[in-house]
């Protein structure tokens, strides 16, 4: 049973959905990175995507070097405020740190590169310095992690940048489709306008760009082309029910709640199905909303959700109950879903099989799936010679992100499957790298 009450203005909202990692002070920054031991060959750097140098950042973080530390911090991630919010730490750089391995706390990385980065926006520190132009142009479709990471680092080489962005608000899931809890709206927006100043990044919002003739027109108009479109809405599953009025899909259910906040109604009574980490965000913010029952249902073990461990204890710790080994049927109910038969389940030679005579019903005035993403299949098969492996996703070069039609590079979910926002950003400047190459070959 969850604690919290419905939100009624933005304060109660803030309220329920306080940060995880909230933001430094500077004494506690100080007393932090005091702590770090400067490891020569560290494995956090191994273990952060996009290669941060985190001890020099901490370092300079420590001899009051802020803007030193804020430079480092977005030399190697152009996203670095927030991704130190948003990324797992605790299976990254703070899972590397060597104190997990004395019984120790790991170092706080993830809260330090929040208060650097931090201190450079607010103060509005030049930290970049831009190439003169080279008279080539680069479109990029998408404004989520990769596509801003791409256009940021091709900025800095004197490329001009057009991102297209479907949505009227640039980053996509960063605003749109992360937990409330982890960053807030202001936050994001803050970094994005900070880098959009920097850098002068060229937002063109309300624009999706859907159909032939508008790829052809970017073909015709620019040197290459990025994708960084992501994988798209929540997948149909063919689950009777799935198109009643109160069934929605977790990352549509997230953005709704990321752009109202309050003024979202959360009924009493929520199903969430599934097993990952979009599963725990979309049920924990149930809760938080004021939610009565949530019940997060999967038709697995608990030990085999693919969610990360802490974001299962987020969920369970506001109030959130577990509902294992249970195969959803139906979405029962006339127009309006009024809760899910399930299936109890068990695994038999490596095999998961339905438990015959175990049917029951769950009753949900709101049911959400959480059951993976669609691909952007229909879109990226309008790009001649595109390829797209087994699983709907961009085939790309390893070491350049460059696609089977060389005009298009692609980095981020649609070349992943689906990754944490850091690996977007690696796979964005890495591509932005690769078109460099490219066009001066």
């Amino acid at each position: 049973m969850s604690e919290y009450k419905q939100p009624t203005s933005e304060i109660e909202f803030e309220q329920n959905f306080a940060q995880k990692k909230p933001l430094m002070n500077a004494t506690e920054a100080y007393f932090e990175s005091s702590k770090c031991l400067f490891c020569y060959d560290a494995p956090c750097i191994k273990a952060c995507p996009t290669g941060i140098d985190i001890p020099l950042f901490i370092k300079q973080i420590n001899s009051d070097n802020l803007t030193g530390s804020a430079k480092t911090i977005y030399e190697s991630n152009w996203l670095g405020n927030s991704c130190g919010k948003i990324c797992p730490t605790g299976e990254l750089c703070e899972g590397a740190c060597v104190f997990n391995h004395q019984d120790l706390p790991p170092i706080q990385i993830g809260r330090l590169q929040s208060f650097a980065s931090t201190d450079a926006i607010k103060n509005e520190k030049k930290l970049f310095t831009l190439n003169s132009q080279n008279g080539r142009k680069v479109a990029i479709i998408g404004s989520g992690g990769a596509g801003i990471a791409c256009a940021c680092e091709l900025r800095t080489m004197g490329y001009e940048v057009d991102i297209y962005e479907a949505k009227s608000k640039p980053s996509g899931l960063t605003l749109h489709g992360i937990a409330a809890y982890k960053i807030t709206n202001q936050e994001v927006e803050d970094e994005i306008n900070f880098l959009e100043k920097q850098i002068g990044l060229n937002f063109i919002c309300d624009h999706p760009i859907e159909n032939k003739t508008q790829l052809e027109k970017l073909e015709a108009e620019y040197d290459a082309i990025f994708l960084g479109v992501g994988i798209g809405a929540t997948a149909q599953i063919g689950l009777p029910g799935e198109n009643k009025i109160n069934v929605i899909g977790a990352v549509e259910f997230i953005e709704e709640l990321r752009m109202k906040h309050h003024q979202l109604t959360v009924p009493k009574r929520v199903i969430v199905i599934g097993g990952g980490n979009t599963a725990m965000d979309a049920a924990s913010q149930s809760a938080r909303m004021g939610a009565e029952s949530v019940v997060l249902a999967y038709r697995r073990s608990k030990e085999d959700m693919g969610a990360y461990g802490f974001e299962y204890k987020l969920a369970i710790n506001a109030g959130v109950e577990s509902l294992f080994n249970a195969q959803p049927l139906e979405i029962v109910g006339n127009d309006k879903a009024t809760g899910v038969q399930f299936i109890r389940t068990q695994e038999v030679n490596g095999r998961l099989e339905n438990i015959q005579g175990s049917k029951f019903i769950v009753d949900a005035d709101l049911v959400i799936k959480a059951t993976g993403q669609a691909k952007q299949k229909h879109f990226l098969e309008l790009i001649d010679g595109l390829e797209l492996d087994n699983r709907k996703r961009i085939v790309v070069d390893a070491s350049s992100f460059q696609c089977t039609n060389p005009k298009y590079f692609a980095g981020g979910d649609a070349v992943n499957g689906g990754a944490e926002v850091v690996n977007a950003a690696f796979e964005g400047k890495m591509a932005a790298q690769g078109i460099e190459k490219w066009l001066n070959k």
